[in-house]
Formats: structure tokens, sequence, C-alpha cells
């Protein structure tokens, strides 16, 4: 269905319009999507089958869940249509109290992540993390160059830049947990490590200049994104020209209890599709590999990618 009229008929809908406005702002899992209108699951999930027939909206699913976002028209008109219907019903007091649910429900997916994050402070490594292991971080140790500043993207307490911070210039730990940054900046008095600095902040909104360090590392914290393509982008944003981005992250995956257990976001990533988040970024030579198979169950794979900027 792509002919302007077949999308008028679409759109002339009061709740698939809200839907498409919403999905203009975020991706939306279903349950969240309940929440935000107020209405049944069945209402929602057949305005959403209509507007996926019509290319309007695509799903995806990680484990059990389904997410929806919204498509693009290859017809310039017809997403002028869409963007003016949505315009036109932003200020009717039904998308206004949408947009307000909507922040609720963000707020509420940060809070669950800061929440379990601000929970593990000082216990992380003692029990099981996923991809967390030795062999995956030695083969990223490896490809390290001494000597240069280095920007760890969701660091937690900071258990590889407290290693690196030995060697390079200058190190520096961004983590959304007020918890995390309060611990690792303890450990790093304790191990006076002078240039091993911690800043509160989010990996997709780095706190720090552009272009302004070698090497970027997204070390099992890319899964936690809530757009992991935006947070690629910010470590091109902030790395030098030549600078390096070292990425170590688990491989897709269908072990659904890790949302609850470990406050994933994604069930690991593709190779082709963590390949792909860097080359829209930006960055050349391009490499993912795996580089370490757990041997019990869920049996974990851990990919590491790798890219220049240019």
């Amino acid at each position: 269905m792509s002919a302007t009229w077949d999308i008028l008929k679409v759109i002339s809908d009061p709740t698939r319009v809200r839907l498409l406005a919403l999905l203009q702002h975020e991706e939306l899992a279903v349950a969240e999507m309940q929440d935000i209108l107020g209405m049944a699951q069945s209402r929602i999930s057949s305005q959403l089958a209509i507007l996926r027939q019509a290319g309007l909206v695509a799903d995806r699913r990680e484990g059990k869940k389904s997410f929806y976002s919204s498509v693009a028209q290859a017809d310039p008109a017809q997403n002028a249509l869409v963007k003016a219907a949505c315009n036109a019903a932003a200020g009717d007091p039904a998308l206004v109290e949408d947009r307000e649910n909507l922040d609720r429900v963000l707020a509420r997916r940060r809070q669950q992540s800061e929440a379990y994050f601000n929970l593990i402070a000082g216990k992380l490594g003692k029990n099981h993390c996923p991809g967390r292991s030795w062999e995956a971080i030695g083969h990223l140790a490896l490809r390290l160059t001494p000597a240069i500043t280095i920007a760890d993207l969701g660091a937690g307490e900071g258990l590889i830049s407290q290693l690196l911070a030995r060697r390079a210039e200058r190190v520096w730990c961004i983590d959304n947990s007020p918890r995390m940054v309060e611990v690792g900046t303890e450990l790093a008095k304790r191990n006076k490590l002078a240039n091993l600095a911690y800043k509160l902040g989010d990996i997709e909104d780095v706190p720090l200049p552009d272009k302004s360090v070698d090497l970027a590392i997204l070390s099992q914290a890319l899964h936690h994104a809530q757009h992991p393509q935006k947070a690629v982008g910010e470590a091109w944003r902030i790395l030098r020209p030549g600078g390096r981005l070292l990425v170590l992250d688990l491989k897709a995956h269908t072990f659904e209890k890790a949302r609850e257990l470990y406050s994933d976001v994604w069930l690991g990533f593709q190779e082709n599709v963590l390949h792909g988040f860097l080359k829209k970024a930006g960055f050349q030579q391009v490499e993912v590999s795996v580089v370490a198979r757990e041997p019990m169950e869920p049996f974990f794979e851990t990919l590491l990618a790798s890219g220049t900027k240019a």
C-alpha cells in the first residue's frame, strides 16, 4: 500500500495518528504503548498491523518482546502527509497527554537501569556478568596504545580504566550511575591514579569535547544503550582524526532473563549489525569478530569490534 490516497485512509484514524506521533519520537514496545495510551493490547496491535502493512512502521523482536518504530516513506509527499497529520493533531489533549506519558515511560526506563547499576556498584564482577571475561578483556588490551588519551564509555567502576591509567596519558570514565562514579573515583584515589577521572554522563551524550581523545572504549556498555547507533556516533565525535573505537559486547542471544538480571536493553548484537553501527557513524577499517565463548549455559559469546576515524 503506497498510493497517496491509501496513506490518507490510514492516517484518517485518530488512534493510528497517536501511534505514529509516539513512534516518531521513540521506538516502543507494545506494553509501553499500552501504558501510554491506556488502551487494550488487542486494539493497539490491530492498529499497528495496519500501519505496518502500509509501510509506515516497522517491527523487530528482542526475545519475547516486539518493538515498533516509524518508517520514512520513499515518496516525500507521503512523508509530508504523515508529518502534517501528526503536527495538526499535536495540540489535541489526547496527544499532549500521550507525550507526557511517553516522557514518564522513558524516565522509568532510565531509572530502572540506574537503579540496577547503583545497586551493584562496588560488587560488579563478584557475580556473573554476561560477556565480562578476562579472555575478552585480554583481547582488548592487546590492541591498546600507551601514552594516549582514552575515554571508557559506560565504564562502571572502571575495571579496564584502572589498568589502562597506569600507562595512558589520561583516562576518562563516563557512566550514568552516580554511585558507580563515586566508587570509581574512590578506587582511583586509593590506587593513586591522578590521570584517571570519572564523569557522570550518558554514552549517548558524552560530556567530553569534540576530537578530545585518541581511543574510545565501549566495553559491555552498548547493549545497555537505548540508541546504540547514537552511542557509537558519540564515540566518533569525541575521537581525534586517526583515533580508534573498540567495542566489546555480547553477540545476539536469546537469554530473555538478561533484561531482568542485568538491566539489558538489547539481547546482544549480530556481527553485521555491530559492523553497520560503526560504518554508519563514519568509521573505517571496521572489523568485528567473536573473541570469547562461555562454556556454560546460556553460552554467551563476546564480540570485539574496532574502527578508525579517518
